[in-house]
């Protein structure tokens, strides 16, 4: 077993949602404007989006691809939000993020390579291939979604909306979507005892 495998739901969940958690309380605590805010937000979660892959490499060796794609875009968005000191982009970054994803797992249905198979193995045990397929077809679905959820969202409603949603919308609609999987991953395999232990992370 790798040492990826072996890393704890712990750390699995520290890296996946420690760099949001600190984008979210810089968001509110840093006093003036929106758009200081956002900067200093965006700021804050670029470094700590590093601090999670060198974490990941420090404890496993290894930087999950998923987390290494998060980490490249919040550092090209971030960077030019700051550069800019226009927070269209980091607004944008979800977008980008959800659409790679989504196109991934769609390759890999289309060629019939199970790459969230390879991704989450340990998070599933005894999952067949025909539940692994239907789990990658719904996440692909649901990563399109959120692009566009995402895309009208910010587009149409204030920077402290957004933040909001991102908060109080998308990581609960992620967390139900997983949950709401758990009975077709039952019938597919999935033991009882061995319930979800990730999702694929937060953007």
């Amino acid at each position: 077993m790798s040492e990826a495998s072996k890393s704890s739901p712990g750390l699995r969940l520290a890296l996946d949602y420690g760099p949001l958690i600190v984008f979210f309380a810089v968001n509110f605590l840093t006093p003036g404007p929106a758009i200081a805010r956002i900067i200093a937000a965006t700021g804050a979660f670029m470094a700590a989006m590093v601090g999670a892959l060198a974490l990941s490499w420090w404890k496993t060796r290894h930087i999950p691809p998923m987390l290494l794609i998060s980490g490249a875009l919040v550092i090209v968005f971030g960077g030019l939000t700051i550069w800019f000191q226009d927070e269209r982009f980091i607004k944008m970054k979800p977008t980008f993020v959800y659409a790679i994803f989504a196109a991934t797992l769609g390759v890999g249905l289309a060629t019939g390579r199970p790459l969230l198979q390879m991704l989450l193995e340990s998070a599933y045990p005894g999952l067949t291939h025909e539940g692994w397929r239907k789990l990658t077809r719904n996440w692909a679905l649901f990563f399109v979604l959120m692009a566009v959820l995402n895309e009208a969202v910010w587009r149409s409603t204030s920077t402290d909306f957004w933040v909001g949603f991102k908060l109080w919308g998308a990581i609960p609609l992620t967390l139900v979507f997983a949950i709401a999987n758990v009975p077709m991953l039952m019938r597919h395999g999935l033991q009882a005892g061995d319930a979800p232990a990730t999702i694929p992370p937060q953007e």
